[in-house]
Parts: C-alpha cells; sequence; structure tokens
C-alpha cells in the first residue's frame, strides 16, 4: 500500500487516511442533521466524537491497517456534528423576525465555514497551554481516548479480550437504541402513542394557574443521562421555580381570560421565560469572569511555547506536539477575511442598510476577528474544565448578541433611522451567528486535541481533518433548517409550515432574536424582567458556589436559568434522563471491574436514543414536505388520546427500563481481559 492510498504514516504508522476522512464525513452529514433538530427541539446538542469512534472501530476493523490512531481521525471530523451546529442557536432567528423567508445555501454555508475555520485556526496557538501543559481534565476527551484504547485492545492479539467485545457491543448498542428510539417516535406520529403529556389546572379561588407536561422524546430522556444527575437537580429547580412559583403568583396577579392552560401559556410565554434568560445571563457572565485570569495565563504561555518553536524549528519537536505552523495559521485566518467581507456586504447590499455597508462591514469584521479570539480562548478552556457538552456556549451567544446589538445602536442607529432597525436587528444575528460558530468549533478543537494527546495522535493531522469536517458539517446544515422550517416552521414565524400546530422551539434563537429587538428597537417591558432573571441567577451562583466548596456537589446556575426559560415539556424528559442514568451508573458499581464497560455502554445507548429520533425526525419533514400533509403517518383520531396515555405511559417505562437493562446484562457478561 502506498503513501498516497492509505494516507500519512510515520514509520508505517496509518493514521491520515482517505477512508477515515471519508468515513468521518460521512457520519458528519447524519450527527449534523440529529443535532440540527435536537438544537431546534430542546436548545441541547449532544456530543458526537464518542459514538463516531465506536462506529468507526466496528467498521473499520475488517481492515489489518485499521489503527487507533485513524478512528481517532474519524471522531475528530465526526466531532464537527456535535459543534457545528449549534449555530441554530441563533441562524433562525432571521426567519423568526421575517428577515427571511427561507435559508439561503451559500450564505448559511459561509457563515458556518467562516466561523468554523476560524474556530480551528484560533485554537492552534493555544494547544500546548490548554492541552499539553494544562492540568484541565477535558473529561469528554478522556472519555473518547479510553473509548478508543478499548476498541484499540484487538489489535495487540488479544482477539477474545474484553476490549474487543466491548468495541462490538458498543456498535449494536448504538444501532439497536437508534432503532428503537426511531420506531418510539415514529409510534406517536401514528398517535397510537401521544407525542405529549400534560395538564393545567386552576390553584385555590384566585385564579392562579399553572400545570405539568413532558414530551414522550427518548431523545431527551437519552440527552439527561448524558448531561448527568447535577444539571439534572438543577434543571429541577428550574422547573420548580417557573411552575411553582412564577406561573402561578404571575398569573395570580394578573389574571388572564380563558382556562388554566392559557393562562399559564401565555405569562410563561411573554413574562417566566425572560426571567430564565436573565438568569442564563447572569450565569454566562459569571462563568467568563472566573475563566479571565487562567485565560490570560493560558494566552501568555502559549505565546512562550509558539516563540520557542519558532527558535528551534518543528523538527526538533516530538511528532505529538507538531501542530499547523503558525504562518499556515495565519495565512489561513488571512484568508477567511474576504469571504467574510462577502457575506457581510451580501446582506447588506439591497437592505436599508446598504448606504452604510463600507463602515458596519469593517465594524462587523472587527468585532468577528476580535471576540472570536477570546471566545476562542473562554471556549477551549471551558471545555477543558467541564466538557463541550456542559460548556455555556449558549450564553457567549446571548453575550455577543448584545455586544452586536449594543455597539449598532450607539454607532449606527441614528443614522439608519427607525426604518433601518428591523434591518441592524437582522444584521446582529447575523454577524452573531459567524461568531457562534467561532465558539464552537474552538470548543469542540481542543477537546479532540486532548484526546489526541492521550492516544499518541499528531495535533496537525487532527486540525486538517476538523478542517474537514467543518465544510462537512457546513454542507448539509442549510438543507436540513429549510427542511425542517418547511414542514414544521419555527415557534411564532410558522404560518407557511406543513405541520401546522408542531413548530420547532428553537428556544435560543427565539431568546436571541428577542434581546437583539429589545436592545436595538426598545422594549421596556423587558428589563425589568430581565433584571429580576438577573437577580436570580445571582442567587443560584451564590447557591452553586457554595455547594461546590464541599467539593461533591454543584448545581449549575446556567442549567436552572435553561429550565426556567424552556418549557416544562422539554426539560422533565431530561431530568427523568438524568435520574435514570445516574440510577444506572450506581448500579453498575456492583460490577467491580466491568463497571466502566457498563458506564460506557450507557452512555452509547444514550447516544442512540438521540440519534435514532433526531434522524426519524428530519426523514419526517423530508416526508410532510412531500406528501404536503401535516400528519402523514396517522393513524387514529384525537378520540383515541385516553387509551393512548395509558399505552404511552407503559411502552415508555418498558423501552427505558428494558434498554437500560439489556445494556447491563450485556456489560455484565463481558469477558474479562486474557491474562
Amino acid at each position: 500500500m502506498n503513501e498516497t492510498a492509505e494516507g500519512a504514516r510515520d514509520g508505517g504508522r496509518v493514521e491520515l487516511t482517505v477512508r477515515g476522512l471519508l468515513l468521518g464525513v460521512v457520519i458528519t452529514f447524519f450527527f449534523t442533521a440529529a443535532n440540527v433538530f435536537l438544537g431546534l427541539k430542546v436548545a441541547l446538542t449532544f456530543a458526537t466524537s464518542i459514538p463516531a469512534a465506536v462506529i468507526s472501530m466496528a467498521l473499520l476493523r475488517p481492515f489489518k491497517t485499521s489503527t487507533i490512531w485513524e478512528n481517532n481521525i474519524v471522531q475528530t471530523v465526526a466531532s464537527a456534528a456535535g459543534t457545528l451546529s449549534s449555530v441554530i442557536f441563533v441562524l433562525p432567528g432571521l426567519v423568526m423576525i421575517g428577515w427571511w423567508s427561507h435559508f439561503p445555501y451559500w450564505a448559511s454555508f459561509g457563515i458556518c465555514v467562516v466561523g468554523g475555520v476560524l474556530g480551528v485556526m484560533y485554537t492552534i496557538p493555544l494547544r500546548r497551554a490548554l492541552v499539553t501543559q494544562s492540568t484541565l481534565p477535558y473529561p469528554e476527551g478522556v472519555a473518547a481516548a479510553e473509548v478508543l484504547k478499548v476498541g484499540a485492545g484487538s489489535r495487540a492479539g488479544v482477539e477474545e479480550s474484553q476490549s474487543a467485545d466491548e468495541a462490538q457491543a458498543g456498535f449494536w448498542t448504538i444501532v439497536w437504541s437508534s432503532v428503537l428510539s426511531a420506531g418510539f417516535a415514529a409510534a406517536t406520529q401514528t398517535k397510537v402513542l401521544l407525542a405529549e403529556i400534560g395538564a393545567a389546572f386552576r390553584l385555590g379561588a384566585g385564579g392562579a394557574a399553572t400545570g405539568v407536561s413532558g414530551s414522550m422524546s427518548l431523545a431527551l430522556v437519552g440527552a439527561g443521562h448524558l448531561m448527568g444527575i447535577a444539571v439534572g437537580m438543577a434543571m429541577l429547580l428550574g422547573l420548580v421555580i417557573a411552575w411553582g412559583v412564577a406561573v402561578p403568583v404571575l398569573t395570580y396577579l394578573h389574571p388572564v381570560a380563558g382556562s388554566a392552560a392559557d393562562a399559564a401559556a401565555t405569562v410563561f410565554r411573554t413574562q417566566v421565560r425572560f426571567f430564565g434568560a436573565g438568569a442564563i445571563g447572569t450565569a454566562a457572565i459569571w462563568t467568563l469572569g472566573k475563566l479571565a485570569l487562567p485565560v490570560w495565563r493560558g494566552l501568555a504561555s502559549a505565546m512562550q511555547a509558539s516563540n520557542l518553536r519558532a527558535v528551534s524549528g518543528s523538527e526538533s519537536l516530538d511528532r505529538s506536539e507538531r501542530d499547523m505552523p503558525l504562518w499556515i495559521v495565519g495565512l489561513i485566518c488571512l484568508l477567511t477575511l474576504p469571504p467574510m467581507a462577502w457575506l457581510l456586504h451580501a446582506f447588506l447590499k439591497d437592505g436599508p442598510l446598504a448606504s452604510m455597508a463600507g463602515p458596519l462591514i469593517v465594524g462587523a469584521m472587527a468585532y468577528i476577528v476580535v471576540a472570536g479570539f477570546l471566545v476562542a480562548a473562554v471556549c477551549g478552556y471551558m471545555a477543558g474544565l467541564i466538557g463541550s457538552s456542559n460548556s455555556p456556549v449558549s450564553g457567549l451567544a446571548i453575550l455577543a448578541v448584545l455586544g452586536a446589538a449594543v455597539l449598532l445602536t450607539l454607532f449606527a442607529k441614528a443614522t439608519a433611522g427607525a426604518g433601518g432597525q428591523a434591518a441592524l436587528v437582522a444584521f446582529s444575528l447575523f454577524v452573531t451567528s459567524i461568531l457562534l460558530t467561532v465558539a464552537t468549533i474552538a470548543n469542540d478543537n481542543l477537546q479532540d486535541l486532548k484526546t489526541g494527546q492521550l492516544v499518541d495522535a499528531t495535533p496537525w493531522r487532527q486540525q486538517l481533518a476538523l478542517l474537514i469536517g467543518v465544510l462537512a458539517g457546513a454542507a448539509v446544515i442549510p438543507p436540513v433548517l429549510d427542511l425542517l422550517n418547511h414542514a414544521f416552521g419555527f415557534a411564532g414565524s410558522n404560518a407557511h409550515a406543513v405541520a401546522q400546530g408542531q413548530p420547532l422551539a428553537a428556544p435560543q434563537a427565539t431568546l436571541i432574536s428577542t434581546l437583539a429587538k429589545g436592545v436595538i428597537v426598545g422594549d421596556a417591558k423587558m428589563w425589568p424582567l430581565l433584571g429580576v432573571g438577573a437577580l436570580v441567577g445571582v442567587v443560584l451562583v451564590v447557591i452553586d458556589e457554595g455547594l461546590r466548596l464541599t467539593k461533591r456537589y454543584s448545581l449549575p446556575p446556567l442549567a436552572t436559568g435553561l429550565a426556567i426559560y424552556l418549557p416544562m415539556s422539554v426539560t422533565a424528559p431530561v431530568i427523568v434522563g438524568a435520574v435514570v442514568g445516574w440510577l444506572y451508573d450506581r448500579w453498575a458499581t456492583r460490577l467491580g471491574e466491568r463497571a466502566e464497560s457498563a458506564r460506557r455502554l450507557g452512555v452509547l445507548l444514550a447516544s442512540g436514543l438521540i440519534v435514532g429520533e433526531s434522524l426519524f425526525n428530519v426523514a419526517l419533514a423530508a416526508l410532510i414536505g412531500a406528501t404536503n400533509k401535516g400528519e402523514p403517518l396517522a393513524l387514529v383520531g384525537d378520540g383515541f388520546a385516553p387509551a393512548a396515555l395509558v399505552i404511552s405511559i407503559a411502552v415508555a417505562l418498558i423501552v427505558v427500563v428494558g434498554g437500560y437493562g439489556v445494556v447491563g446484562r450485556v456489560a455484565s457478561g463481558l469477558r474479562r481481559d486474557l491474562p
């Protein structure tokens, strides 16, 4: 086999291969589509590195030349799916405010590519300081490395080892749990099972109203498992604050006509969600403030390492310390500027801000380049501290849009006039979309590089693989967004959607577009609500910091803020999943040396539940668009709902308990490593 066919290698090392890159791209397509749907539904995305690594190990296993480093390249490419898709936290806002009616392919693609490439480049100078010379735990990067090492066990000649068994068991766990989740989601579309259960009611004679609800979603249960019990309990507190205190009190003080359900929903939508937004903002600012000093130290250390490398030369460095050369990093950063300018110009040229296009483009580019580097450093540190899945990237998006909106208000609002305010709101969202992609890819890149360090990979090859992942993810995001917009629409803007009454909440995009309008257009009613929420956030931060002093407990304030902001139907199953995952992990400790294998299989089960339902819903969107029917799979009418309620609860319990029971038994039966 020659170098071209098998890819880059050092002394027989197979690492950056064509087949590995192609497999990573294919996995990226599927996982990106799944993450786009999940993010629009629940404002959360799932990390794709571990399931991608398992799939890679299973599919490349027949090739005798397959190595742990090649599998690492596959998961590096595919990891872009879990991060680049976070652009949907902002981009749908342009449709929600009526500026776009659909997602222009090249504009949407360009946003993802320009921001994603900058995100990769910005983190390269930080690798030594934040990865190799850092004590940060990188929980997800370490977990992915452990999975890769497990899969590599059989390559050492131990064909009947626990490693070989676990690799196969993990692959099939993802497959059957994905099929199970997709089948359950399909059953809810037939209406034989309910998609959501809940009830609203009045409290006493004063008119106070509240309710309980929960989506029958296995994907959300899986998301809860991956988030963990601390996040789950924080979200439970958020539910209590929102629906146990805020909604009843506000419906009592300001009665709303209509049913209890209408009253509770109206107050939640128009008032309580802003409390959550304020709490999210406080939590994000506190997190960034705590990271300021460590990030500054990391940047200083990175510059020292770069200077040392320039003096001694790259060949004097160990292979595992070879990054993409800084001159190439700088050149690529410069090459992103012309397409960035083109994107901004194309957005402004035919609108009311066309006469101001020049200074707006220059200002926006400066904001993206400068703020983007700071965001990359912060996100890289946060990924190392708490993992990329739990990093408050959404909080950074809130701060980024507020920064953009404030700057536009100060320097452009007077010139634009009243007629240009809507355009300024749209432009702030467009700029924030690019900045957010910088943040999310930076959040992922250092996590991948930590995995690479632990498996002795070559950094520059991983960095190249991530660039390919950015291109693959960017290619699939615009058509998936268009498909979902046509089929379901977004909350508040689904007038032309085929499936009326089933809009995707897109909660983060709703919040961020609302904040941009509040700053630029002016919304006096919004600020007191945000202020109260910010005070709630301060209390939550104090509680969390106090709990962290115990070294055992925490109550992440950002998760509590999200639970106040998101509908209960979304957060309730996430809490259930967190509790179920915690109970399963506690049970797994009884397995002794098989405990870690059991926990890893549990993670893969949760990932499969997310992937299966999310991909089904993307396929459902295509079916709705093709048939032009809002409920193309419905078999029964609404009159079947009482029976469906009982059936739904019973089936959900059987599926969840049975699924975890199966992976537990599989883990118990794995062979031990042979002596």
